[in-house]
């Protein structure tokens, strides 16, 4: 379940009236929002790596690991590589690789963030190597590539596949760890000039005045407030605060519908 971008909103907007702090403008909310939700996407890598130097035996460790794990799967997905051959300008011979997917299992539109596994087939994970062993992989009949054992070199976000007969479209596929999209807080103007909540889902070809929630775990919203509010120029030391704010604005959007 996703953050609700209008929560979030009038959650910070009830804070800083309280506060007497003044208002953000939804433009200047979406900017924050999506500073923030990125922010937040990125610590998640850092605290991994951080996990990876503490002792297992940590009793705690197995459950942050999961906690952490659940709060990224929801950007992982999958896609088809494109095979591309072109001739560098000056170049006498033409260079061959993969690009990495722009677009999901879904058809959706993606920004790549991390590489997961690369497979040939579907079925036959091909192997990292770095640079001096992808130069070197073809000169022994043990270690030469196969379509039984395919390696690969990642540069520039390109994939560098051998052996050099993998070149069917369709034959690669990626799983890789995709950037949040942008939240909005969709809105119309009304007669007095007055910014009105717009639910519908926003499509920047049908519906470019809706709205797109976080897409960060649920359990992320007060996080989101808090540094919300921060770059506001709040500082809240008491998460109670938020949450009881964003209870009355639940409560306030529970009674519009009655």
């Amino acid at each position: 379940m996703a953050i609700n971008v209008n929560t979030v909103y009038q959650t910070v907007l009830l804070i800083l009236n309280k506060e007497q702090r003044g208002y953000i403008t939804p433009t200047e909310f979406n900017s924050l929002g999506t500073q923030v939700q990125l922010e937040i996407f990125e610590k998640y890598f850092e605290d991994l790596n951080q996990l990876i130097r503490i002792p297992q035996t940590d009793t705690d460790y197995a459950d942050r690991v999961t906690n952490l794990d659940e709060k990224i799967a929801i950007f992982k997905t999958y896609g088809d590589a494109s095979y591309v051959t072109t001739t560098p300008s000056g170049a006498s011979s033409s260079l061959s690789y993969w690009t990495l997917p722009g677009l999901d299992a879904f058809g959706e539109e993606v920004t790549f963030y991390r590489l997961g596994t690369v497979l040939y087939n579907s079925d036959t994970e091909i192997q990292r190597i770095d640079r001096k062993e992808f130069y070197e992989v073809e000169k022994s009949p043990l270690t030469k590539p196969s379509k039984s054992f395919p390696v690969y070199l990642y540069e520039n976000y390109k994939l560098f596949i051998k052996p050099d007969t993998i070149v069917t479209q369709g034959d690669v596929q990626v799983d890789y760890i995709r950037q949040p999209v942008a939240p909005i807080w969709g809105f119309d103007v009304g007669s007095l000039g007055q910014y009105t909540y717009n639910s519908s889902v926003y499509n920047a070809n049908t519906m470019p005045t809706g709205s797109r929630d976080f897409e960060l775990h649920l359990s992320e919203q007060t996080n989101v407030i808090l540094q919300i509010l921060k770059y506001a120029g709040i500082i809240i030391e008491d998460p109670q605060i938020v949450q009881d704010a964003a209870q009355q604005v639940a409560l306030n959007e529970q009674n519009e519908k009655i």
